[in-house]
């Protein structure tokens, strides 16, 4: 197999899963860090390989590929073990579901560059800017949470690690870092911490990746 490349930045939830999902497959990768905060990102080099100024991007064999849910189908397609979606349509669907109430209705909100706009063209406040991400969290959680009650086992769905963990351990991880209020959802943070109590999901961790800054982190 030709070598996989992945461009991410370290913090980035996307590539998180992005890690996760290769690392529950048991494949090797390189990783190329993306500096977002200093805008690495808008390179001419970089917008080359992503033109939406995004990460992850991943490489193999002179293809290109973006967005996470089309990197994490593709991994899971050309990886088929150990699957990562259930064999049965329906229950394949639900996975999809739990999984795009944090790609869709959650992450996109509180993404890097929507943050920095609700502060630069808005003049939005830290405690502003807080209370945004906590709306939208707090809002995707409790969907989640009926979602999980109603299909997890010892993940978030069944007894055995899905898609939808691999966008709930990175999602789990942001909330607790802006100190988001996660007592209304015990089965969600059981499931996340089920999540990352595996070894494939531990490695994946943020401040284990390349390019995260020496020193304490904020």
């Amino acid at each position: 197999m030709t070598e996989i490349l992945l461009h991410g930045f370290w913090r980035s939830s996307a590539a998180y899963r992005v890690r996760i999902a290769l690392g529950l497959k048991g494949i090797a990768y390189r990783q190329q860090p993306v500096d977002l905060l200093a805008g690495e990102q808008h390179d001419a080099a970089y917008t080359q390989i992503a033109p939406h100024h995004l990460v992850p991007a991943l490489e193999q064999d002179g293809r290109v590929l973006i967005e996470s849910p089309a990197i994490l189908e593709w991994i899971d397609a050309k990886w088929p073990t150990p699957p990562l979606l259930p064999g049965d349509i329906d229950d394949a669907a639900i996975v999809r579901a739990m999984a795009a109430l944090i790609a869709c209705d959650i992450h996109p909100l509180n993404n890097l560059r929507v943050l920095n706009a609700i502060r630069g063209d808005f003049e939005a406040t830290n405690p502003q800017v807080k209370a945004w991400i906590a709306r939208w969290i707090t809002e995707g959680f409790a969907a989640l949470e009926s979602l999980v009650a109603r299909h997890g086992g010892r993940f978030a769905f069944g007894d055995t690690p899905t898609l939808a963990d691999c966008y709930l351990v990175p999602q789990l991880d942001s909330a607790e870092r802006y100190r988001v209020d996660l007592s209304p959802f015990p089965r969600v943070r059981a499931a996340g911490n089920a999540a990352r109590a595996l070894r494939e999901v531990a490695a994946a961790h943020p401040d284990l990746q390349p390019g995260v800054p020496a020193g304490p982190i904020a």
